[in-house]
């Protein structure tokens, strides 16, 4: 994306924001508001005056909302704003939601540090959390055991599974059938960014891979999509030998952009 089609996308967003406010000024009679109404009105719902006077800011703002200008409202004045145009629960959510803004009023979502992340050092098989750019976000000392400590290549705050994929060597010979598993792991990113695969930091991570290894370009460019499925996983450890263990992925309902993985034991012997 170019500076210019940033600077289109936030002018759109103004321009939908202060329409926004506009059209529910011109719905609200001002007796609804607590204001006297007079017969002599132009057009119905409230004054640009009277707004600002509900929000306790000048017409001169309003004014500048309404078209669209390059002025930021604080989350006081937009919560004044939703209330003086008496917004259902969901107009209100829009308001903020064009404003870029989080509602004070809407409760501090529960973040999954506070229990995914936590939950995987307390399970007994290998287990950790991906995020949007498949970074492992969290995971457990066992994982990192037979993930080879995520592989020398990690050069970021967390490991990543794709660059541990395609930039660590020793992921050949550790993953059975590398080729295959590296083949459907692109397709169920592909698969898992959806319409993010333009939008940074995912276009960045592809960009990185797809100069860094000819295999990941292969695969990125087949555009590949598969839905992330459980089953069988081999490994060829060097210090334990062969692995089987079952997958299992969960999708966090607070936060359905992360991944819980688990690696369970398989019941069979290799």
């Amino acid at each position: 994306m170019t500076a210019s089609d940033t600077s289109i996308d936030e002018s759109e967003r103004r321009r939908h924001f202060g329409a926004f406010i506009r059209l529910h000024r011109q719905r609200l009679p001002p007796e609804a508001a607590g204001l006297a109404g007079t017969a002599r009105r132009r057009t119905p719902g409230l004054r640009r005056e009277e707004l600002a006077q509900l929000c306790a800011v000048s017409p001169t703002w309003i004014t500048w909302l309404e078209q669209g200008r390059e002025v930021t409202a604080s989350d006081s004045v937009l919560a004044r704003l939703a209330q003086a145009l008496q917004l259902s629960a969901a107009e209100r959510a829009y308001l903020f939601e064009l404003a870029g803004r989080r509602d004070p009023a809407e409760p501090e979502p529960i973040r999954p540090a506070d229990a995914v992340l936590r939950s995987v050092h307390a399970m007994q098989c290998p287990a950790y959390v991906l995020d949007r750019c498949w970074d492992v976000v969290a995971g457990n000392a066992r994982a990192a055991d037979l993930f080879l400590g995520w592989g020398a290549e990690a050069h970021s705050n967390a490991p990543n599974l794709l660059r541990f994929l395609f930039l660590c060597l020793q992921s050949r010979r550790l993953i059975h059938d590398w080729g295959a598993r590296s083949w459907r792991l692109v397709a169920e990113f592909r698969a898992d960014c959806g319409r993010l695969a333009d939008t940074a930091p995912i276009r960045t991570l592809v960009d990185e891979l797809t100069l860094a290894s000819g295999e990941f370009a292969r695969c990125w460019q087949t555009h590949d999509v598969l839905e992330r499925e459980g089953g069988e996983r081999r490994f060829h450890h060097p210090k334990h030998g062969e692995l089987v263990f079952e997958q299992l992925t969960l999708h966090p309902a607070v936060r359905n952009d992360l991944k819980l993985v688990m690696l369970l034991p398989a019941d069979r012997a290799v």
